[in-house]
């Protein structure tokens, strides 16, 4: 398939066969198989990176009381943070971010299986944390870092120093950043002995893994439909805040699946 022909509209796409939508179809498939083993390659080398032990105690204020770094564990050895942009003062959460949190309680007891735990960082104060937290109904850990280093020692936080200067460091390069806060996801492991090690972070586009709504707008005929936005995400709202939407159509009581199918 030539990747160069612009991608047709929905108003003039190509309507053909089915012996010509399936070849063009195991054309494509090919390329996917070919994409998922380089990602399946890519994912093995990211968890060849090598480790930088965590010497620094960082303490954070959760639901629970104050909890260190290896608290987030909950008992296990992988640990994944969301760098959840809520700063102190705001009103809200980023509604980016808030697109993100809004995947993960129910994948959270999916990776608990796996040894992994799932937790939210911010800088705001907890009491401002557990307001948004409790309107947007989540369930998942979500401590504050406020007053620790912890989100500018992992490059999700600006000073006014830093900012004043037009360019802040992140995702691994000084560059111009309109926010104070940044999104970022940072992944950590903890051995027998306690010890915390930081494996792996990714920033800007890197963060869409935890965005799996994403995947299913990647499959669909307008795909993303983010073109003519004036930024990737603008049409995203928290989800409190989208239209009403029709209530989905009741399935009678009695019926099981199988009998719906019937």
């Amino acid at each position: 398939m030539n990747t160069d022909i612009a991608e047709p509209s929905i108003a003039n796409h190509p309507v053909v066969s089915r012996d010509r939508w399936l070849a063009e179809r195991r054309m494509l498939l090919a390329r996917e198989k070919a994409l998922t083993r380089l990602s399946d390659e890519l994912a093995r080398d990211r968890r060849a990176l090598p480790w930088v032990r965590i010497e620094k105690r960082y303490v954070f204020d959760g639901p629970t009381g104050q909890c260190t770094l290896a608290d987030l564990f909950e008992g296990r050895s992988q640990l994944v943070v969301q760098h959840f942009m809520l700063g102190p003062g705001w009103e809200e959460g980023c509604k980016s971010c808030s697109f993100m949190a809004d995947h993960a309680d129910g994948a959270r007891p999916h990776l608990a299986q796996r040894d992994l735990t799932l937790a939210a960082v911010s800088r705001a104060p907890l009491a401002e944390i557990e307001r948004f937290r409790h309107r947007m109904g989540w369930q998942f850990n979500w401590v504050s870092s406020h007053g620790s280093d912890f989100n500018h020692d992992f490059g999700v936080s600006f000073t006014p120093g830093q900012m004043a200067t037009g360019k802040v460091d992140y995702n691994y390069a000084m560059q111009a950043f309109p926010a104070e806060e940044a999104p970022g996801i940072s992944v950590f492991y903890k051995d027998d002995a306690n010890a915390v090690f930081h494996t792996y972070s990714t920033y800007g586009r890197g963060v869409e893994l935890m965005m799996g709504a994403y995947d299913f707008l990647d499959l669909a005929p307008k795909g993303r439909d983010e073109d003519g936005l004036a930024h990737t995400m603008e049409w995203v709202r928290h989800h409190d805040r989208y239209p009403q939407q029709p209530a989905p159509l009741a399935v009678p009581a009695a019926a099981t699946c199988c009998q719906a199918q019937a």
